[in-house]
């Protein structure tokens, strides 16, 4: 077993709880889901209950006010995001502005292969996304200063031209710890996601370096077919079972009466 919780199996834990007592101050965080669409819920609210703070967090957003990653940024627990979407959050918005909080926008496709790369061993890479923009030019303000000057920008990335075209370098990510939610896996942490809750699940417990995963339903090995596993457990370190996600909706839209 590694790190600190009582472990039932070697990689089962009895509670989210023990499953991140060993995550620290200043810990970076893989975290997976889109919106809130097959967010590691149970595991950030049991984070939420420690003490850990100045984190590092990759994540396509940082969920919605007090909801998912949104707890930890409402508790000012954040101190750098790096993502792709940072809309629907308000309170982001305001920790950003003040400067309060580091942000890396990045495409979106080039945080999925960033977090991707980092898990499979790959340094880097070269895409199209971005060029000629600031992502590959730099000075996007990462950090703003309390007097609404920039304080912190974005460097300059390496370019390189094959054939005709011309590239950006991209680093692979990788983290401490990785987050994810999973519809079943089994006790040696083989995973399937559910349809589009897979989004970001699967390449952010690839960039963990220990990879803790909240299932909804727990089996044991073999009862999953093998063709049917999104994510093998040999990326996995922790499993917890969770039970049905309570699932939310980050905007309720509904027809008015008569509305055809």
């Amino acid at each position: 077993m590694d790190g600190m919780g009582e472990a039932v199996s070697s990689k089962v834990y009895e509670s989210a709880a023990s499953a991140v007592a060993d995550i620290k101050d200043g810990a970076s965080l893989a975290v997976g889901g889109f919106g809130l669409c097959g967010i590691p819920d149970a595991l950030i609210e049991a984070l939420a209950d420690t003490t850990a703070t100045d984190l590092e967090v990759f994540s396509n957003n940082c969920g919605v006010d007090n909801q998912g990653l949104g707890i930890l940024l409402g508790q000012g627990r954040i101190r750098r995001v790096t993502a792709s979407y940072v809309g629907e959050n308000k309170e982001f918005a305001r920790q950003y502005l003040a400067g309060e909080l580091e942000v890396e926008l990045t495409p979106q496709g080039t945080l999925a292969e960033r977090l991707r790369a980092g898990g499979a061993g790959i340094p880097g890479f070269y895409t199209p996304a971005g060029v000629g923009s600031p992502i590959s030019d730099g000075g996007m303000p990462w950090r703003y200063a309390p007097d609404g000057s920039v304080a912190i920008e974005s460097p300059p990335k390496e370019t390189r031209v094959f054939g005709d075209k011309r590239y950006v370098l991209e680093e692979g990510i990788t983290a401490d710890f990785a987050l994810v939610h999973a519809d079943l896996g089994d006790t040696d942490g083989n995973l399937v996601f559910n349809k589009t809750a897979m989004n970001f699940n699967p390449l952010a417990a690839m960039a963990g370096k220990i990879t803790i995963v909240q299932v909804e339903r727990l089996v044991e090995p073999g009862e999953i077919d093998p063709g049917a596993v999104h994510l093998p457990g040999v990326f996995v370190k922790r499993i917890v079972h969770t039970g049905p996600q309570n699932k939310k909706i980050e905007k309720r839209t509904v027809a008015t009466e008569g509305a055809k």
